[in-house]
């Protein structure tokens, strides 16, 4: 059995192990919280950025860069966590290296705005890059330490796979620029490709709790971003002395969205799911499509807000488009990768999805949008 994190803590140096699958008490660590915070400076950035897009009428060049963008932020996470649940030995280098990938964060944050408004992604990918450096680095520490000598080249698997990953991301940047959607779209295919290929004889030994719990953290942090961004969009209508009774439905509305997603999110132990690869990973790689609509809830409650108070060069279906469609999607893929796998009969199983269908008709309701999808949202989580 191996030692309880906090036994390990504050060491110099030691050999970075597989952790035992079975740990009992197995849980986040306040590195990876701190970690995970570094994190909402990006989803913010990226939110940010969507809203300017979709406020000015650019709907589709906005959400392909949001998508982009926003792959960037989840692998680079995702890959951390998936790592740490395996070899987390929270010694002085671990510590040093996970600040280097927190650095990388910020990097990447700051190139956000040029990616979006310029398709400029020379700042992101060097933050990228250096993010993905430092997890190379991990593995080759671990391929070094491992006693098992499938782990050993699992471990190398994943370090080769990075580094050339990397090297197609900076030959990106000598890209023409009209190529570069494309190239990006190869190389998002290459990333997704190195966990599939390196686990494929000896699979890393992460822990099924530990990863429930740090997915369910940073749905959290996408939420509350979501919860951010409404209220300072309503804050800022009432600074310049708006009408209060066109934006409270929509905080109203907002708000029951959000608590609704919550609850249905964590309404089921997903842990006792995750007892493979072929399950653990469809459902890993599939919450890009949870967080990003997460996320994205919140910039079209602003961009709602903008809209009500006639800042938005936009209709009031787009507005209300840009809060139920990612409403919709988080619906529906929380059915696909959670809730299915725990309801009886057709008739729980058709829940969430008619409900994501009822969000899409909410669209068309014109000022009272958002505040009709918050009742459906409220209607789903009373009707389990």
């Amino acid at each position: 059995m191996s030692e309880h994190p906090v036994a390990r803590t504050g060491a110099v140096l030691r050999r970075m192990v597989a952790r035992d699958r079975d740990e009992e008490h197995r849980a986040a660590t306040p590195l990876e919280l701190f970690f995970d915070l570094c994190f909402v400076v990006a989803v913010a950035q990226a939110g940010a950025r969507l809203v300017h897009a979709l406020a000015e009428g650019h709907t589709g060049t906005g959400i392909i860069a949001y998508l982009f963008v926003f792959f960037g932020i989840w692998w680079a996470w995702m890959n951390f966590s998936w790592f740490a649940s395996a070899y987390d030995c929270d010694d002085v280098p671990y510590r040093v290296l996970t600040l280097v990938q927190m650095a990388g964060v910020q990097v990447y944050a700051a190139g956000v705005p040029r990616a979006f408004d310029k398709n400029d992604w020379t700042i992101t990918v060097v933050g990228y890059v250096l993010m993905r450096l430092a997890l190379t680095t991990q593995w080759l520490r671990a391929s070094r330490s491992e006693e098992d000598p499938g782990a050993a080249v699992t471990a190398r698997r994943y370090a080769l796979g990075l580094t050339i990953c990397q090297l197609g991301w900076i030959a990106l940047l000598f890209a023409p620029a009209g190529s570069r959607r494309w190239l990006f779209l190869v190389l998002v295919a290459a990333e997704l490709s190195v966990p599939l290929l390196a686990e494929r004889h000896t699979p890393t030994p992460w822990h099924p709790h530990h990863i429930a719990e740090r997915y369910g953290l940073f749905t959290v942090i996408v939420l509350g971003e979501t919860i951010t961004a409404g209220t300072v969009a309503v804050q800022s209508a009432l600074d310049e002395d708006e009408a209060l009774g066109e934006l409270l439905p929509i905080a109203a509305g907002g708000l029951l969205i959000v608590f609704a997603a919550w609850w249905i999110y964590f309404a089921v132990p997903i842990h006792e799911h995750l007892s493979a690869n072929r399950y653990a990973l469809p459902w890993g790689y599939g919450h890009y499509l949870i967080f990003a609509s997460a996320a994205a809830i919140g910039a079209g409650i602003e961009v709602a807000v903008e809209q009500a108070v006639g800042k938005a060069h936009v209709s009031t279906t787009a507005a209300a488009a840009a809060v139920t469609v990612p409403s919709a999607v988080f619906l529906f893929v929380v059915w696909l990768l959670h809730s299915r796998h725990y309801k009886r009969g057709m008739a729980q199983q058709a829940v969430l999805p008619v409900s994501a269908a009822l969000m899409l008709g909410c669209t068309f309701a014109g000022h009272a949008a958002v505040l009709l999808a918050g009742v459906v949202g409220a209607g789903t989580v009373g009707v389990g």
